[in-house]
């Protein structure tokens, strides 16, 4: 749990519960009038700052590779296949394909420190122009995820091939592909094993890029920091999907086959309203105070 002094970061963080999105939406910052902070906000702290993030993210990178290193004798494809639902997960069939993993990109890979200290400085709600500019001047501007690098070498070493799906556009792929390699991540080639917002289908979803993957390689483990890097069935009020993400056929797949990293900033995990996030029966007063909401 992470507990912050300052008013104005508790104050964003707490307003970041009331967003709604989706997984592959960039959600609003604060208004564009607003003056700039103090302090970054409490949730930039913390996936970008902390050590305490920095740890989950190393902490997962190291459960996939050795998860990786086990499914490989096996081939397990970890990409649902078509007609799949969230009760009754199938996979695609890997037949004689090569072996890969598939990552998403952005607070996945890299971390866009950069951007969000842009945002954060200025005080600006996200605006999908300045986000394009973004993506094709800030190559020098993104870290690795802590653990992506050693990763990615080591599926590299096992002969298992590191493929990007990305919400990035297809525009500025030849940009894409400078900051995956700026980050220490090696190269990757458009259409080839990194795969953008615009090929196949034009769709933020990614089910589309996925199936079109999983019909080249044999997908054996995926990486994201938004359920909808794993599956576009994960739909609904929070509730809906939390209750999704902890049914027993997904749970098996958590830290089996799908990887999730941190990322409390933006997209699908910052919604909820009050009732959403805090039920009814799990709401306490402190009897010395003044009641409470």
């Amino acid at each position: 749990m992470i507990r912050s002094t300052s008013l104005k970061s508790l104050a964003i963080a707490a307003s970041l519960l009331g967003l709604g999105g989706c997984a592959t939406v960039r959600e609003p910052g604060p208004s564009a009038s607003a003056a700039p902070l103090a302090t970054p906000p409490a949730t930039m702290q913390y996936l970008y700052g902390s050590a305490e993030a920095a740890a989950a993210s190393a902490q997962a990178y190291a459960a996939l590779t050795g998860q990786v290193a086990a499914r490989l004798p096996r081939r397990a494809s970890a990409v649902l296949a078509a007609g799949a639902t969230l009760d009754r997960l199938r996979f695609a069939e890997c037949g004689d394909r090569p072996t890969a993993v598939l990552f998403d990109m952005d607070e996945t890979l890299v971390l866009n420190l950069g951007y969000e200290y842009d945002e954060a400085r200025s005080g600006a709600s996200f605006d999908a122009a300045r986000w394009g500019r973004w993506e094709q001047s800030g190559a020098h501007a993104v870290s690795p995820a802590p653990g992506a690098v050693t990763a990615l070498t080591a599926l590299r070493a096992m002969g298992v091939t590191p493929i990007v799906n990305s919400n990035r556009s297809a525009a500025n792929a030849k940009a894409t592909a400078a900051a995956l390699t700026a980050a220490g991540l090696g190269d990757f080639r458009h259409g080839e094993t990194m795969f953008l917002k615009g090929d196949v289908d034009g769709k933020s979803a990614k089910d589309g890029r996925r199936a079109l993957i999983a019909q080249r390689w044999c997908v054996i483990a995926m990486a994201g920091d938004q359920l909808g890097d794993f599956s576009d069935l994960f739909t609904g009020d929070p509730a809906a999907r939390r209750a999704a993400a902890q049914a027993p056929a997904v749970a098996s797949m958590w830290g089996s086959g799908w990887f999730i990293l941190p990322n409390p900033v933006y997209g699908s995990g910052v919604t909820g309203d009050w009732d959403q996030v805090f039920p009814m029966d799990k709401r306490w007063a402190d009897p010395a105070g003044k009641g409470g909401r």
